[in-house]
């Protein structure tokens, strides 16, 4: 309490000998203050009106009113300022009713020495009531502001799905119209085409990885049985066109001792991921570039290692290749996103991601993501579902 602030207090009381009992215990301690009193409901209702009181001292029982009905015009006038009851000898059950109602304190007027100490007190805790409001106010409001921000990013997100990569398909499918028209007749502009093709395909590449980290950041889990299998056979079916991929052995191991309850969009992402970024950065030079894809599965958990034996990271840029926007090689065509989105899909699903690699040898990912086929009882019984 600020010792220099007279505080302005409203006593609730009919006996002027109790008043000035009272306000010397006060200017004793050194509590500067000026006072105004009340002794029915009339002029205690006239003085929080005109007085608008610092601190309220109530007796309990008046002629015609008491502290409880006080208390009730004070939370009905939104008065926000300690109400302490100091009366003569009440019962704990009485005292303890009177807290619950929202008074501050009660103080005996056998005991009034502990008066002071009880408005310093009842000041503090009020004080650091209208702190904790005042922060929460603030944290609803920054919380009205995230979910707008948040229903923007909803409509950004669409936006790039469908008013932006669906022209880009269009661009694409025009310019292979032309391409093929180029290849009947003159030639000239081949070279051009296949350009143009491969920026249009890296712009959609950089469009899907954007929609894959917002879909991943902001979408919840969604459990049910997955065929990893099949996830890894359509990762591979769906890149088989990128160049180099005819060239790979391409070998699959599945120990499944349980099945596999997880999110199968979120593994296909993971798994389409590496296994792209295992084509894209195989060792050109070797007869027999492979990648190997070994997973196990139990109650608890699924481990998935990939294993290449690609042109492999230099132990400089191991810690790093995790980073958003980092590129390891010149060979790195895309935005650099795709194995931060990995790690990030990891990291939503509960599990951990090792790397081990060696330049000219090749590269290894070990993954660990926990199976919630214990909690798949209290799931809707339903089929194996692919992600198309």
């Amino acid at each position: 309490m600020d010792k220099e602030k007279v505080l302005k207090i409203l006593m609730l009381e009919d006996l002027e000998d109790d008043i000035g009992l009272i306000e010397r215990t006060l200017r004793k301690d050194g509590i500067p203050f000026k006072s105004r009193y009340a002794d029915t409901r009339d002029e205690f209702v006239k003085a929080i009106e005109d007085f608008t009181p610092d601190v309220i001292l109530s007796d309990h029982a008046l002629p015609q009113f008491n502290s409880v009905e006080a208390l009730n015009i004070c939370k009905k006038a939104g008065l926000n300022v300690p109400f302490i009851l100091v009366t003569g000898t009440v019962s704990e059950e009485f005292a303890v009713n009177c807290l619950k109602q929202g008074a501050d304190d009660y103080v005996l007027k056998s005991n009034l020495v502990r008066l002071p100490s009880a408005i310093v007190n009842a000041l503090k805790q009020r004080s650091i009531e209208k702190k904790r409001k005042r922060a929460e106010h603030a944290l609803r409001k920054q919380n009205e502001e995230l979910v707008k921000i948040n229903k923007e990013l909803d409509s950004f997100v669409y936006s790039v799905s469908h008013n932006l990569r669906a022209p880009l398909m269009s661009v694409l499918g025009l310019v292979r119209l032309a391409h093929a028209e180029d290849e009947r007749e003159s030639r000239k502009f081949v070279d051009y085409f296949a350009m143009m093709e491969h920026s249009i395909h890296k712009l959609d590449n950089t469009l899907k990885e954007i929609l894959d980290y917002s879909r991943n950041a902001r979408s919840e889990i969604h459990l049910e049985r997955v065929d990893i299998r099949f996830l890894i056979e359509d990762g591979f079916e769906r890149l088989k066109y990128h160049e180099g991929s005819e060239q790979i052995e391409k070998n699959i191991r599945v120990e499944e001792q349980s099945p596999l309850y997880s999110d199968p969009y979120r593994l296909t992402v993971i798994l389409n991921n590496l296994i792209s970024n295992a084509i894209k950065y195989r060792d050109a030079g070797k007869k027999n570039p492979f990648i190997t894809i070994d997973v196990v599965i139990n109650d608890t958990s699924a481990q998935i290692k990939f294993s290449d034996n690609g042109i492999g990271i230099s132990d400089e840029w191991l810690n790093k290749i995790f980073d958003m926007f980092f590129r390891a090689t010149e060979r790195s065509e895309g935005a650099g996103l795709g194995l931060y989105i990995v790690k990030e899909t990891i990291d939503k699903l509960g599990g951990s991601i090792q790397t081990n690699s060696r330049i000219g040898e090749g590269t290894s990912f070990i993954i660990d993501i926990p199976n919630h086929v214990l909690e798949s009882e209290s799931l809707p019984n339903q089929p194996v579902q692919p992600v198309v």
